[in-house]
């Protein structure tokens, strides 16, 4: 069918298109030298639940300013399970992230890599020293690569579409209620072709049994 017949139907219809617009990155890589191998090497394949998690950052524009989100979720599941708002796009941020998602699974997490960018909140010595003392183990794709992250990039890509594109914020606390109502939505009533149609909770219950 030509572009032309689907905009025709589209205004018989009443649609519109909505203009996708594009992200902008917010990877910054360390000057440091210390980096973490990649070894997923783009297999985003998972067993078993807390065995790959992946995690990186976006973008929430206000009114007020702009705020930082940092993502943890789980590939088997799909769940977003840790997540934190903050100002300041730093190491302290994704640490609380992954401190939430520690929590959400009980505390401990034997085993568990931590797959995620090259930026400098990952590669900072505070964050590498609290990997350690959790016992979680640190991978890393190439810098600003969408492919090598792509599960977490999926989801950001899920959030542009269902939120930031279709909701304003005048105000930063605005934003934090919607983007934590968004995720829960996300968690247990959206519905995943990665989880045979089922929403990442529900999965999560399918996969334990």
């Amino acid at each position: 069918m030509s572009e032309n017949t689907v905009a025709g139907l589209m205004r018989e219809l009443g649609l519109a298109a909505r203009r996708k617009h594009k992200r902008k990155a917010t990877t910054r890589p360390g000057r440091g030298r210390w980096r973490a191998p990649d070894l997923v090497k783009r297999d985003f394949g998972a067993p078993a639940l807390n065995r790959r998690w992946f995690g990186d950052g976006t973008l929430i524009a206000t009114d007020e300013g702009r705020l930082h989100l940092v993502s943890v979720l789980d590939v088997a599941s799909r769940r977003v399970l840790g997540f934190a708002l903050g100002e300041r796009h730093d190491a302290a941020l994704a640490y609380g992230a992954l401190a939430v998602a520690i929590a959400v699974r009980g505390g401990q997490v034997p085993g568990v890599v931590f797959h995620t960018g090259q930026g400098s909140e990952y590669t900072a010595r505070s964050f590498q020293a609290a990997c350690q003392r959790l016992g979680v183990t640190q991978l890393m794709g190439r810098p600003d690569s969408v492919l090598d992250n792509a599960v977490i990039e999926s989801w950001h890509s899920t959030l542009e579409s269902g939120l930031r594109q279709v909701e304003h914020f005048p105000t930063k606390q605005a934003a934090r209620a919607k983007v934590a109502a968004w995720i829960e939505d996300h968690n247990t009533r959206r519905r995943h072709s990665a989880c045979q149609m089922m929403p990442p909770v529900i999965y999560e219950k399918t996969l334990a049994a």
